[in-house]
């Protein structure tokens, strides 16, 4: 009889058997367990107490580690996604990293029913460095994150080193500085936002016939409409939106602290050196760093999806061998 009929026929006799420490603990009702399986249980101890072990970090793993490449030798990554909480944007990457690199996305709480999101950017550090701790007891880990996911990243870098636990690097892809959220620089990026959308009508207008113009103005029209008449009503995307306007709220109250490890700032393109969101002062509260830039035409919005993901992929096994400070061009 294996350990795991053994639980089993223990189950159909209503006797439940617990972790203690590195026993077990047993409770029946009277009389429920024979001589034979006292003894049953003394002969598979050892594997008893490991398969309950996994079955405790299995249940843990699903509700934060999502295994996007779980086989490998190497440091596993452990990556935050952007602010909806997607890991699945990683799916590109990874298929470009090399076949040794164990690669997990974490996924925050408040997607599934019945959880809620968590209010500050310490609490989703904290909640997600416990479940590595859980899931990965001992070993170095890396750490990444993209967009509004690296600050969450830092923190929870910051927050794991703070503890003990080595973190070989952190990396950011496309992550602007925390006080990027802020009212004032986020109101200045959706008026840039509003005057790119805008000029891109204007030209469009100005190759248009004069009386086309009303044509190409209602149909635009109708298509806002559209968009904003198709608000999310189904329960997951209500959870998704719900755990974007936390994560952004927590973002803005963030005050970041020293981080005494290494980081990797991967910008989308030259332009992002001097964009409003600032993702260089990630490096300023780092022990060391090191920049890689992508290829002109690559954005914040693109650059971890098929075009241009191999890029970054690469940047990553480079960063992993090297400490340099420099272009990735």
């Amino acid at each position: 009889m294996s350990a795991v009929e053994l639980l089993a026929e223990l189950r159909s006799l209503d006797a439940h058997i617990e972790l203690d420490g590195d026993g077990l603990r047993v409770n029946a009702p009277a009389g429920a367990l024979t001589d034979d399986h006292r003894r049953k249980l003394q002969e598979r101890k050892s594997e008893i107490v490991e398969f309950l072990r996994t079955a405790q970090r299995l249940e843990k793993q699903q509700r934060a580690v999502v295994p996007l490449k779980p086989a490998g030798t190497r440091v596993p990554i452990f990556a935050v996604a952007g602010h909806n909480g997607d890991v699945f944007c990683y799916r590109a990457l990874v298929r470009g990293m090399d076949a040794e690199q164990p690669f997990y996305g974490l996924q925050p709480p408040g997607l599934e029913e019945g959880s809620v999101p968590c209010t500050s950017v310490e609490e989703l550090a904290g909640y997600f460095a416990d479940q590595i701790r859980a899931f990965l007891p001992q070993g170095p880990v890396a750490i990444a994150g993209f967009c509004a996911g690296g600050t969450v990243a830092f923190e929870l870098a910051r927050q794991l080193s703070e503890s003990g636990r080595e973190v070989t690097r952190l990396v950011l892809f496309g992550a602007p500085y925390c006080a990027a959220y802020h009212f004032l620089p986020e109101l200045v990026a959706r008026c840039s936002q509003f005057v790119r959308r805008a000029s891109i009508h204007l030209r469009a207008l100005a190759a248009l016939p004069v009386t086309e113009w009303r044509r190409y103005i209602a149909k635009r029209m109708q298509a806002a409409r559209a968009v904003a008449g198709n608000a999310p009503r189904d329960p997951v995307m209500v959870r998704r939106a719900a755990v974007e306007k936390a994560t952004v709220a927590a973002i803005r109250h963030y005050r970041p602290q020293a981080f005494n490890g290494h980081v990797d700032v991967m910008l989308p393109c030259e332009s992002w050196k001097r964009s409003l969101d600032a993702p260089l002062r990630w490096r300023r509260l780092a022990a060391s760093g090191a920049m890689f830039v992508g290829p002109d035409g690559c954005t914040g919005d693109t650059m971890l999806l098929s075009e241009h993901a191999a890029t970054f992929a690469s940047f990553v096994e480079i960063a992993r061998g090297s400490r340099h400070d420099g272009s990735g061009q």
